[in-house]
């Protein structure tokens, strides 16, 4: 059976504005997968409207168009060479040959990169970035593009750590690319591809440290502070100030979660969402958050909302329809930079000493219920958590100023 292969416009998926994403589609035994197609100067994926596209596949394609035409035939000359070494065709074969995972069994570097092109290809692009971070940090560290399995031992992930903290990383941070690492090596391990003896990770080997540093909450009255600060109307301290109070006030929804809200969400005197951190990982069983829409909430709402509201016009101007992954990405990273940067000089200004972004917002969220006597259920129903367990870990690091106040009251003798 012959495989076949094309570039194609897929105008079953609309992007940005009239334009549409350019695959390449492989067809084998009748069956049609389609891979998107990335431009090498900015890794993002190739969008053009359909009078572009046959501008670009005409037969004589002038400028800009001939340039990107050379991009997409080098994409498929690729695929069709790969296919051609191919003893006997699958839709897996090709996919391991195409992404070029002929080192991943050796090379931890050529891993990571297979790795993040696989999420981006699935427009997992934070996860995808994730995995780029270590893949970068990995080469910063060694001067190489090459690392193999066998020299990835306890006393190389050991120096690896001793040269991040040196270099002004934190345990965070550590952990994060560490972690990216370890996932690799355990995919690889149940494959049967890492020899026997060789996983550095575990006890009595190469522990990653902690991640968890100390969460700083705030009080319900320094966050009346921060409400109550006057900024100028409709400006952008006005704008990403509310967006953080809306995230403190509904229950520490975080920011992607904001931007991905729509006016589908609002029933009545409600709005219901599912985390996006939970629906990829737990399909199975995802439970939705609810929460009252306030006068507060209301009134942000009100100020700031797309008009009008139909239910797939999302609620806040972050994201608009048929943006690609990237630009979501993008778009999120960018509205939570603006928190973090707004919010941040008001804090300074009215003297909050602790550094308050958008993650603030949930960790005060959840530390002032469980300070005005929340049960733990009610405060991992409201933040979505899977068991309360995970509530009870998250709650954990934020009563460092109660237990100071608790061991002050110890010494109370000396008075």
């Amino acid at each position: 059976m012959k495989v076949t292969t094309a570039i194609i416009l897929e105008t079953r998926k609309p992007g940005p504005g009239n334009t549409f994403p350019v695959k390449l589609r492989v067809t084998y035994n009748r069956n049609c997968k389609y891979y998107t197609l990335r431009h090498p100067k900015n890794n993002e994926s190739i969008y053009l409207s359909e009078k572009n596209f046959e501008k670009t596949m005409g037969e004589r394609p002038r400028e800009e168009y001939k340039k990107l035409r050379l991009v997409l035939n080098a994409h498929e000359e690729k695929a069709v060479k790969d296919i051609e070494t191919l003893p006997v065709f699958t839709f897996e074969k090709f996919e391991r040959k195409y992404y070029d995972e002929s080192n991943e069994n050796t090379d931890i570097i050529a891993a990571l990169k297979n790795k993040a092109a696989k999420l981006r290809n699935e427009g997992r692009i934070s996860t995808a970035v994730a995995y780029e971070c270590s893949l970068n940090s990995l080469q910063k560290f060694t001067g190489k593009n090459y690392l193999e399995f066998e020299k990835a031992d306890v006393h190389f992930f050991n120096e690896y750590e001793k040269w991040m903290l040196k270099n002004g990383n934190s345990n965070t941070t550590i952990s994060m690319y560490v972690r990216s690492v370890r996932t690799i090596f355990n995919e690889c391990d149940r494959s049967g591809i890492i020899k026997q003896g060789l996983y550095p990770f575990g006890k009595d080997k190469y522990v990653i440290p902690g991640g968890r540093n100390i969460k700083k909450a705030l009080t319900v009255q320094e966050v009346g502070l921060i409400a109550n600060y006057p900024v100028k109307e409709n400006t952008s301290p006005h704008r990403y100030r509310d967006y953080w109070l809306f995230s403190y006030l509904c229950n520490g929804i975080n920011v992607k979660d904001i931007a991905h809200l729509k006016y589908s969400n609002i029933d009545g005197e409600v709005i219901t969402f599912v985390r996006a951190k939970t629906q990829r990982e737990n399909k199975a069983n995802q439970r939705p958050i609810t929460l009252i829409i306030t006068k507060e909430i209301g009134k942000i709402i009100d100020k700031w909302g797309n008009k009008p509201g139909t239910p797939n016009t999302y609620i806040f101007p972050i994201l608009e329809n048929e943006l690609t992954p990237e630009q979501v990405y993008n778009r999120i990273q960018q509205a939570t930079k603006l928190i973090n940067k707004y919010v941040g000089e008001i804090a300074e200004t009215i003297g909050i000493a602790n550094k308050v972004t958008s993650y603030t917002a949930r960790h005060s969220f959840a530390t002032v219920l469980k300070r005005t006597g929340a049960s733990l259920e009610f405060i991992s129903e409201s933040l979505g958590h899977s068991n309360l367990a995970t509530t009870e870990n998250y709650l954990a690091d934020f009563e460092i100023e109660e237990k100071r106040k608790w061991a002050e009251k110890l010494t109370q003798f000396n008075k």
